[in-house]
């Protein structure tokens, strides 16, 4: 392969046609709404299958095809689309890592976390016990599936940090 040809490969492609812009991180394009006659409007992140974001899309002035896409438009929908994303991983992050805050018998304020790492060969995952100046008191394995609740961390605790079957 020659050096002008991998460097088509690695360059971002900027298109702004009327149906159909990218920046080469974002592409915005407008499809035929399947379900009426109308337009819709996908933003698809460079690398990835699936559009992070599928919307309506304005009709033109004739009432028949798609409005253009313009600078302002695709910002807008730079946007929405980078949030869209921020929110999925918001919520990823939030499923993989708990924590819970309990008091020992002996009146020790404890902050017990859980973390799950994810991997298509099989996830792991930790669970951890910090005191309140954030000194981490333990950290053990435990099986992805295991639930944390106040009552499991009060039990981890009180059985001494003990490895978690």
């Amino acid at each position: 392969m020659t050096d002008a040809l991998a460097n088509t490969f690695d360059a971002p492609e900027t298109l702004q046609e009327p149906r159909r812009w990218s920046d080469g991180h974002w592409t915005a394009q407008v499809i035929k709404n399947e379900d009426d006659d109308g337009w819709a409007v996908s933003m698809t992140l460079r690398g990835e299958a699936e559009p992070a974001l599928v919307g309506p899309w304005t009709m033109g002035r004739d009432k028949k095809n798609p409005k253009p896409l313009d600078v302002s438009a695709f910002h807008t929908l730079v946007k929405t689309a980078s949030e869209v994303l921020r929110r999925h991983e918001q919520q990823l992050h939030a499923q993989l890592n708990k924590n819970v805050r309990i008091t020992t018998a002996e009146g020790q304020r404890l902050r017990v976390a859980l973390a799950i790492v994810p991997d298509e060969e099989g996830a792991t995952a930790t669970l951890s016990a910090q005191d309140e100046l954030g000194e981490e008191l333990a950290r053990v394995s435990v099986p992805p599936t295991f639930k944390l609740t106040p009552a499991s961390a009060a039990a981890w605790a009180e059985g001494g940090f003990q490895r978690v079957r």
